[in-house]
């Protein structure tokens, strides 16, 4: 579904701002990277799919 590198938007923006993160690392869960300040989540799969912004 999602792939490494791969840029998502959230439908809530992170406290600096941002809604755009980054997929760092796939599997079970997700890292995902904030494209503004570089924090990193891991983060379930269920979860993942109930933040994201969908087109």
């Amino acid at each position: 579904m999602f792939e490494i590198n791969q840029e998502i938007e959230t439908k809530k923006p992170h406290a600096c701002g941002c809604n755009k993160w980054i997929i760092t690392r796939t599997g079970a869960d997700y890292k995902i990277k904030c494209a503004s300040c570089g924090r990193e989540l891991l983060i379930n799969s269920d979860k993942l799919k109930k933040i994201i912004k969908k087109n």
